[in-house]
Order: structure tokens, then sequence, then C-alpha cells
């Protein structure tokens, strides 16, 4: 497996170092001239980022457009919008455990049967409470994401939004 990863490695550095090479998508370090706005997209120009934790007490949704007309990195996205996320100690980055430190550790959830949870962010979230991954094609419906934030890519007209669901709700975006 580390063979496997290795080999890939050199691949993708002798990629990038060919002329031949397209250009790879845009950093956050390279956009820092891209505008951003506190509020969804118009039609299918740029792209939006939401983050929706109204079904927590005291939770609020939010979104922005990155106005850009170039691919650009699920996670680079984030940046820019600067929302930060938190994965487990089990699963890393892989599982989104917090955004923007929500849920907080001491911050008791309420389950339908009336108790109360704690998300420590050691393993998987509770199936009744947790964040989920979703995008937008342009001109297209709400899905979960096929991939992560560490390998997703966006283009221009789609919609990236992380939803925190709390015992069933809600259960796809609404935006």
């Amino acid at each position: 497996m580390a063979a496997a990863a290795a080999s890939a490695a050199l691949l993708f550095a002798l990629a990038a170092c060919s002329s031949d090479a397209p250009e790879a998508a845009p950093t956050a370090s390279d956009t820092q001239a891209v505008q951003v706005s506190d509020e969804a997209c118009a039609d299918d120009a740029g792209i939006t980022v939401a983050v929706d934790a109204s079904a927590l007490e005291d939770g609020d949704s939010k979104s922005w457009c990155i106005e850009t007309d170039e691919t650009l990195a699920a996670a680079d996205a984030l940046t820019l919008v600067n929302v930060t996320t938190e994965g487990t100690e089990e699963y890393g980055d892989q599982v989104v455990c917090r955004v923007n430190g929500v849920p907080a550790e001491d911050q008791a959830i309420t389950a339908d049967d009336g108790s109360e949870y704690f998300e420590t962010c050691e393993s998987m979230p509770a199936a009744f409470a947790y964040w989920s991954l979703w995008i937008k094609p342009a001109e297209g419906e709400w899905g979960y994401a096929e991939e992560g934030l560490s390998t997703l890519e966006l283009e221009p007209g789609e919609g990236l939004e992380l939803l925190f669901t709390l015992n069933g709700e809600p259960a796809a975006p609404t935006s």
C-alpha cells in the first residue's frame, strides 16, 4: 500500500513538472484576490458554500458566494470563507465531526428519546446527530458528496453544503 502511494506521489510530482501537465486548480493562497460575498451565488455564477447548523439549539445557517470561473478544491473553498472542520481521532478528516467548533464537546445534544449526547470526535458521530457533505451541480439537485473535502473539486455553478442533521431533520439542504 505504501509503495503504491509513493508511486502515485512520484507520478504526480513528475506530471506537475511536465510542460504538458494541466494547470492545477487554484489554491486558497493563489486565489487571495477572489471576491467572496455573504450570500449564495445568483444563477450559476461562482461557487456557493453553505453551512447549516440550524438543527442545533442556537445553530445558524450561512451561505457565501466565491466569485470565480475556475475549478476550486472544496478544502480551499472552505478556507476562503473562513470555515474550519475537525475530523475524528479514528477516521481523521474523512469524517467531519465539527464545523467552526460546532457542536462543542460540552454542548448537550438531545436525542429523540430525551437522552443527552456529547460529541467527543473519537469515532463516528452518533447516527442521529452528524454533519453531512452535500454537492449541488449547476442547475441540478442536492445530493450526498461522493468524495471527501480533501479530494472534492468544485466547478463554477456548483454548491457545497455542510449540513448538521439532528434526529433526522433536516434530511437534505433546503436552499
